[in-house]
């Protein structure tokens, strides 16, 4: 054994090569921590005192190779300052470049995934040969920074300046035919070839075969671009990347900005342009948001995967009310492989129902992502019926029908009578009470709400709403239902608009009150778009369906009448009242006509001004600032009470249900998240600044206590 750690071993192994293997103790995956980093920098060094040697071979003891740096343990890192950050950079690529610098040739042999950190490893030796089942890439630029162990300097020098910046700025995980096509490995073999082939090609390397070291000095060397290559190169990249990003993203361009400065430069200065470029981002509230979402999200599957423990698996389901959201809940069933029964009182809601299964499979089918075999594989595990004949052994029901509590109560309480005793019923409501629908319900402990979002193949989010009296098995079941349709689970308590939509609606009585007032509601669009949002509030209301919102809009002034029962009529009412719904037929605030994909694309209709001039104000210029403040503040104090009132477990849930379920923008976080990048005390002047508008935009007691202490909700 030449070098042994508890993340790496070295030892001979055959013909003078030596193999470094990562496999880190105490975890089901490699990932670059503080302990890898160490162990690395003494085994590269045990190597290069080692006569023997003839030849590397890096290697992964674990299913995977390297899945990255470990963001929990380097995030830390982050606090210190930019140059401190650099430095660090700086001092770990030290590590990389000793193994770049070995005397002898070395190759990866990946497996698995190669991500990040662990995909830089694999470009600082001289060959690569991946397994036909793993994958590669940069995915940094999703964290809101960019490569910082040298991707940006040895990938633009493998793969050329375009390619790099593709795989850099789009942050992909690449399939090895991918890989191979552009460059980025030398060749891909089946897994179980893999150590084979790759011991048979580091050989040809050691017998001067290959020349490695000619492979070697083109990654330390500048780029091989004149001058109008990379003007070419770099410049029309930051053209598309600014268009696509909106300034909101500034990872891919700092990074495109970093290859072209250290595109003439050698590797260490290369090197030098990367750590500065890699700290800037690290300190920006971008990468902090982003960060902090990549968290969340350990945090759910953590989560998630504890209900597992009691969990029933649901080997069959049922949908209840066909037509579009139930034929979507079907097909996201069917596709990820639990069969289905969709029930309907009529033929037409069945024929609509597998109607809309059928064209969201073809669609795959078309796209390539599904082979039409497997459409229908499907297909077939959806069964439509107009009889409760066959829900003896269904494990889980979502009931779907309209959004009435007089209809749903009296569809759940026949369902009740046709299914086992310990079947879990849930209802897909976005705003009804889960107690009061279960209030009549002879089994309320396996009651409770499974809220998917429209359109459901393409919204990952499902709430899955706790009823006062539903049971832990209850909600566990439903969360791993969610998990194995493909979709993120939050599991809210019950109350009117539960998560979600409680603090969607405090954003669009913002965005009322401003048309009150007399803002363009075209102008709040582009003001909230610009802020991040994929849609303004006039435009997200057509897309919800303006009957959707009136509705959803009594019950929470029902529940919450304080602050969300308004004293005017609103401009969305004016719309209702004329019959302008939105997208669904054709017209709300804005019009709506086909373009040439076929896809409605809105059109400012001159006769939404006519009609709203009875409840609006005379024409007023408002500031973006306070356009964004007078949208934004109900909305985070709304997301503050829920805390508060327990209605979700933590910040991070409540953030990510926020970007999930209403394309919150990513870059900023969740509401949560851009609190505490204003500043509890900054946001809660704020709050006080427009205190004139109500209860609506009053800070609880809570908020002003944080502001007071200087507390932020992630700290």
């Amino acid at each position: 054994m030449i070098y042994e750690g508890k993340a790496i071993t070295v030892s001979m192994i055959e013909d003078g090569i030596a193999e470094l293997k990562f496999d880190l103790q105490g975890e089901s995956v490699n990932k670059f921590n503080r302990v890898t980093l160490d162990d690395l920098k003494a085994a590269v060094a045990a190597i290069s005192g080692n006569s023997d040697v003839k030849g590397v071979l890096v290697s992964s003891g674990k299913a995977v190779f390297i899945v990255g740096a470990d963001i929990m343990e380097f995030g830390a890192a982050f606090k210190g300052s930019e140059e401190d950050i650099a430095s660090w950079a700086l001092e770990s690529n030290q590590i990389f470049n000793a193994i770049e610098d070995l005397p002898v040739p070395t190759l990866t042999a990946i497996n698995g995934i190669a991500l990040g950190g662990g995909f830089e490893m694999c470009l600082s030796t001289d060959l690569r040969v991946m397994s036909d089942s793993a994958k590669v890439g940069l995915p940094e630029v999703k964290l809101g920074i960019m490569p910082g162990f040298g991707g940006t300097v040895r990938l633009p020098r493998v793969i050329g300046a375009d390619n790099a910046i593709e795989w850099i700025c789009m942050g992909n995980e690449n399939r090895p035919d991918k890989a191979l096509k552009d460059g980025a490995v030398d060749a891909v073999v089946a897994d179980a070839a893999l150590r084979d082939q790759a011991i048979a090609m580091l050989k040809s390397a050691i017998a001067g075969e290959i020349n490695w070291q000619a492979r070697r000095e083109e990654k330390k060397s500048p780029l091989k671009l004149d001058a109008l290559e990379q003007m070419m190169a770099f410049e029309t990249a930051k053209g598309f990347v600014a268009g696509q990003t909106k300034g909101h993203y500034p990872a891919p361009l700092t990074a495109i900005g970093s290859m072209q400065k250290a595109a003439g430069m050698g590797r260490d200065g290369a090197l030098e342009v990367e750590a500065k470029g890699f700290a800037k981002l690290a300190k920006t509230t971008e990468s902090a948001a982003l960060i902090g979402l990549f968290l969340n999200d350990q945090l759910l599957k953590k989560k998630a995967k504890q209900y597992d423990k009691i969990a029933k698996d649901t080997k069959k389901a049922a949908v209840l009310g066909a037509g579009i959201m139930g034929g979507g809940i079907a097909y996201q069933s069917a596709l990820k492989g639990t069969p289905i029964m969709m029930k309907d009182i009529a033929e037409a809601g069945l024929e609509l129902g597998l109607s809309e299964a059928n064209k969201l499979l073809s669609k795959r089918v078309e796209k390539g992502k599904m082979k039409p075999s497997a459409m229908g594989d499907a297909l077939n595990r959806i069964r439509p019926t107009l009889t409760y004949g066959d829900f003896g052994d269904v494990d889980t029901i979502v009931e779907a029908v309209v959004e009435n509590p007089k209809v749903k109560k009296m569809v759940l309480a026949d369902l009740e009578d046709k299914v086992a005793p310990e079947t879990i019923i849930t209802s897909n409501t976005s705003t009804i009470s889960i107690d009061l629908l279960a209030a009549d319900l002879k089994r309320p402990e396996n009651f409770l709400g499974m809220h998917f979002f429209n359109p459901v193949h393409m919204m990952p989010l499902v709430e899955v709403i706790r009823g006062s009296k539903t049971s832990e098995e209850a909600v566990a079941t439903v969360v791993a239902y969610a998990k194995k349709m493909g979709k993120t689970p939050i599991v809210v308590n019950d109350c009117p608009g539960f998560l979600v939509n409680r603090v969607l609606f405090p954003y669009f009585a913002g965005f009322a009150g401003l048309v009150r007032d007399g803002a363009d509601f075209t102008k709040i669009d582009k003001v909230m778009e610009k802020f991040g949002f994929p849609m303004g509030p006039a435009y997200l209301l057509d897309v919800v369906g303006i009957d959707t919102g009136v509705h959803a809009n009594e019950v929470m002034a029902e529940g919450f009448p304080d602050r969300m029962k308004a004293d005017y009529k609103s401009a969305m009412e004016v719309m209702f009242e004329n019959n302008r719904y939105g997208q669904k037929n054709g017209v709300g605030f804005y019009k709506y006509e086909k373009d040439k994909r076929g896809k409605p694309a809105k059109i400012v209709d001159a006769t939404t001004y006519e009609l709203i001039k009875p409840v609006v104000a005379d024409a007023q210029e408002f500031s973006p600032e306070d356009i964004i403040a007078r949208c934004m503040i109900p909305m985070c104090i709304e997301i503050a009470r829920c805390l508060e009132e327990g209605i979700v477990d933590t910040p991070n849930e409540a953030d990510m249900g926020l970007i999930m379920g209403i394309g919150f923008p990513p870059f900023r976080g969740g509401a949560c998240r851009y609190m505490d990048t204003v500043g509890m005390a900054n946001f809660v002047a704020l709050c006080d600044k427009f205190a004139d508008l109500g209860n609506l935009y009053k800070p609880t007691d809570r908020m002003r206590e944080m502001a007071a202490n200087g507390e932020s909700y992630f700290g």
